[in-house]
Formats: structure tokens, C-alpha cells, sequence
């Protein structure tokens, strides 16, 4: 684990007088935070400084690689104001309308070597280029649960000669995941959900990297999972972990992308020219653990490539829950106890069935009509990016013979379609042929018009 920085030559000329006065230290385990007893180092580092900046550790063309530096050991330098009592709120509001680049360098300014990046191998680029943009040193650290894709590790070996860098790497506790799969095997998340092994690969080695940290940055975008992001602020007082003061209220973060759409985010990385993971080009959009990620497909959003065979609602590793919305017993999802999320599939050409309408059409063997019908919930994402498809095939289909429909399946009636309508995620989609009382479902996720028309037409 090695600390980031980049540094203009300006900078690097006025840290190269004090390198002899700073003493690096030693960490026993790499990619583990060591923290010190910080008080006997500020009356020494911190006079050191007022005179002129420590040098960064990683300015040298090649890292010493018998040293291993920390986030948690490095001396931070003395910030204008204290963490506490930052309105970080107003900041919010004040930052609104600001954009990426100018959020980015506020955020360096107020705490300069206590903050770092959290890139995760994918559009995270564009913070490191945010930053790099700035002129400002910065930090950067990423995750390395063991499980991500070959492409992945070879972007971050780029990143860092591209920017002259070298990232701080944290892992996962080796008896953790020694316990984990001796008891449950190299692939239980199949079976019990992602849950458990995100909690030893990713969250828990999060916790670790942000215990050294006053405030961090990530990639979070409104528009990534509108069902559970949708409220970012681009700076907050994190809810869920604590920073290098412990207690509630001592980690910032911050978001400088919230407010900005994917497909802007892809315009500035090609406009930059800078490196992107080779994944992307075939079909990746958000990039997680080899396991748990694959290609989206046309009408699909970007975040159901990940954790597919689970619940749009499930479609978090923890480490933003403070930013998760709550869903109702009903299956709304809601925000401060007020439904957000408005009915979808809303159109002419697309029946709304009851329980009891569904349950008529599985009882009857002989239909003057065969029904195409979607299981859903209004909240999840991923029936949200399929509406444009399924609206249009209704519109196609309207006049044929073949009906189209749909049936909110999340709340009260959820048990029922998983025991009677082979539910197993959001969105599951039926076809019930004329002659048969067993709905066929359909057996891949291309949603988009053309494959859907195909499965209808080969049923009809």
C-alpha cells in the first residue's frame, strides 16, 4: 500500500528541502492501517511544515519498496477549520450548481493530505483526472477484494504511470476470507446473496481505509441507480463510518459527479483522453468482482450487470448505504416517509391486472387470447429502463390478438407471484399461450423490442 500524489514541478522544488527531516515510517502488513500515536509526531512534522511542506512520499520516480507508508501514519497538514464545525449542509447548497472541477479542488483545499479518492477501476477515472486537473497533491486508494477482473488490475497499473501515482491498496482480512470459504465455499453468494462476502472483501477493508481519513471522495452519480441514489448530495457528513477523530460527524464525503449524467461523465474521459478499463468496450458499464459483474444488454440499466440474480433492491455492497433509500411494506420507495417513485407502464395499449385477474388467467386452459404480461415494482430500476421496450412492443402488438399487460408484484403480493408466477427478480416477464394454463416464462434478459417480439412470435 503506498500513498498517491501527483505534484507540479512548483510544488515538488518547495518539498524537496525538508525530504532529510522526515523520517519515513514502517508498516508491518501490507495494505493494512497502522495507525500511530499521532501527538508525538505533530510537535516535530507539523513545525517541520509551517516552515516548509514534507515532501510526498511517492515524488520519487520509483516507490522504496521497503517502506510501505499509510493513510492512518501520515502526518495531515493543519487545516483551516475543523470538521465539526463546517456546515457541510449549506456547503451543499452553496456547491449545487457548481461544477465537477470546482467541487474537486474545494474539496482538496479544506483537507489537503487527510482526503483521498475512492477509485474503484471503472468511471472513477474521471476523479483522478478532476483532481489531476486541479494542480493540488492528492490521494488516491482502491479495494482489492482478489476477485477482480484481470482488465481491472491492468487499469490500475496504467492509472498510476499515466498520472504518475501510486494508489493505496487496501484488502480484505486473510482469516475472514479463509473462514468465509472453508465454511461456505468460493461461490456461496449465489446461494445466501452478496451480502456477506462484500461485507469481508469490501466493507470492512473501507471501514479500515477511512479510519485514517478526514474525508474521502467518491463516483457516486444520481443517475447510476435511480431507485437508491437519487438523493446524493455532492458534499455530506457521512452517515455510516467513521473518520480519523472517531465518532459520528468525523468523516466528510464527498460526490462531485452527483448531479452529472453517464453519458457526460464518458464525454469528459474520451475528451481527456485518458485510460478507461478495456471491460467497457465490451458491454461492462458498472464494474464490480468478476463473480458478481457481466455485460448489460439492450434495455437494460447499467446497474443490473451487477449481482444479476438478485432483486433490484439489492443492488448495493454497502458501501454507500447512507445513501440508500428505504422501501415501504408496500414497495414504494420512499424518502423521509413521502412515495417518490410513480406508477410505470402507463399506457392504453397495456392492461393492469389485479390478483384476481391473474389468478383467472391461470385458471383458464382454453383463452380466446394468449397475454403477455410483466411482473414488476415501480421503485426498481431495472423495470424502469425496460419501459420504453415493453411500451413499444405494446404498440406493436396492439390489434394482434395478443394482449399485453402487467402486475405489481413487490409488497403484499410478492409471496404469491413467487409461488405462483415464477417471480425470481424484478422484472419477470409472462407469456400465457391460448391453449395452455402454464405461462411460459421468458427465459433471457435482452428486453429490448426485437427479442421480446421474437419470443412472442415463436408462442403465438
Amino acid at each position: 500500500m503506498a500513498l498517491a500524489f501527483t505534484s507540479s514541478s512548483a510544488i515538488h522544488g518547495s518539498l524537496s528541502s525538508s525530504s532529510s527531516s522526515y523520517e519515513q515510517p514502517k508498516v508491518s502488513q501490507l495494505g493494512t492501517f497502522q495507525p500511530l500515536d499521532r501527538p508525538q509526531l505533530l510537535s516535530t512534522a507539523l513545525n517541520s511544515r509551517r516552515r516548509s511542506a514534507v515532501k510526498p512520499l511517492n515524488a520519487e520516480p520509483k516507490r522504496n519498496d521497503s517502506i510501505v507508508p499509510s493513510a492512518a501514519t501520515f502526518v495531515a497538514p493543519e487545516v483551516a477549520e475543523k470538521v465539526e464545525s463546517e456546515d457541510f449542509e449549506k456547503l451543499a447548497e452553496e456547491l449545487q450548481n457548481a461544477s465537477p472541477l470546482e467541487i474537486m479542488d474545494k474539496a482538496l483545499e479544506k483537507f489537503g493530505d487527510d482526503i483521498a479518492i475512492a477509485f474503484s477501476g471503472a468511471e472513477d477515472v474521471a476523479l483522478i483526472e478532476y483532481a489531476h486537473l486541479t494542480g493540488r497533491p492528492f490521494r488516491v486508494f482502491s479495494l482489492d477484494t482478489g476477485r477482480l477482473n484481470p482488465e481491472t488490475y491492468q487499469l490500475f497499473d496504467t492509472v498510476e504511470k499515466h498520472y504518475g501515482i501510486r494508489i493505496e491498496y487496501m484488502f480484505p482480512d486473510s482469516v475472514e476470507v479463509q473462514a468465509l470459504v472453508r465454511s461456505k465455499g468460493l461461490f456461496s453468494f449465489y446461494e445466501d446473496g452478496h451480502q456477506e462476502c462484500c461485507r469481508v472483501r469490501k466493507v470492512r477493508p473501507l471501514r479500515r481505509a477511512l479510519k485514517g481519513l478526514r474525508a474521502w471522495i467518491t463516483g457516486q452519480r444520481k443517475d447510476q441507480s435511480p431507485g437508491t441514489r437519487s438523493e446524493i448530495p455532492v458534499v455530506q457528513v457521512d452517515p455510516s463510518f467513521e473518520g480519523l477523530d472517531g465518532g459520528a460527524g468525523s468523516l466528510v464525503k464527498w460526490n462531485p459527479v452527483a448531479n452529472v449524467d453517464g453519458k457526460d461523465i464518458w464525454n469528459f474521459l474520451r475528451a481527456m483522453n485518458v485510460p478507461v478499463n478495456s471491460l467497457h468496450s465490451q458491454g461492462y458499464v458498472s464494474i464490480g468482482c468478476e463473480p458478481c459483474t457481466r455485460p448489460v444488454l439492450p434495455g437494460q440499466h447499467e446497474r443490473e450487470g451487477r449481482w444479476w440474480w438478485e432483486d433490484a433492491k439489492a443492488k448495493e455492497c454497502g458501501l454507500h448505504k447512507g445513501n440508500i433509500k428505504d422501501e415501504s411494506v408496500n414497495g414504494a420507495v420512499q424518502t423521509n416517509g413521502t412515495a417518490t417513485i410513480a406508477d410505470i407502464f402507463d399506457t392504453k395499449d397495456i392492461v393492469s391486472l389485479s390478483k384476481p385477474g391473474v389468478e383467472n388467467l391461470l385458471k383458464l386452459e382454453d383463452r380466446r387470447e394468449p397475454w403477455l404480461v410483466v411482473l414488476y415494482a415501480p421503485w426498481c430500476q431495472f423495470c424502469q429502463a425496460m419501459e420504453g421496450s415493453y411500451v413499444e412492443l405494446a404498440e406493436k402488438l396492439a390489434g394482434s390478438g395478443v394482449k399485453v399487460g402487467k402486475f405489481r408484484a413487490d409488497g403484499e403480493q410478492k409471496a404469491f407471484a413467487q409461488q405462483e408466477l415464477q417471480l425470481g427478480s424484478f422484472p419477470t416477464i409472462l407469456f400465457f399461450p391460448k391453449h395452455s394454463s402454464k405461462p411460459i416464462k421468458y427465459p433471457t434478459e435482452k428486453r429490448d423490442v426485437d427479442s421480446l417480439l421474437a419470443f412472442v412470435n415463436a408462442l403465438r
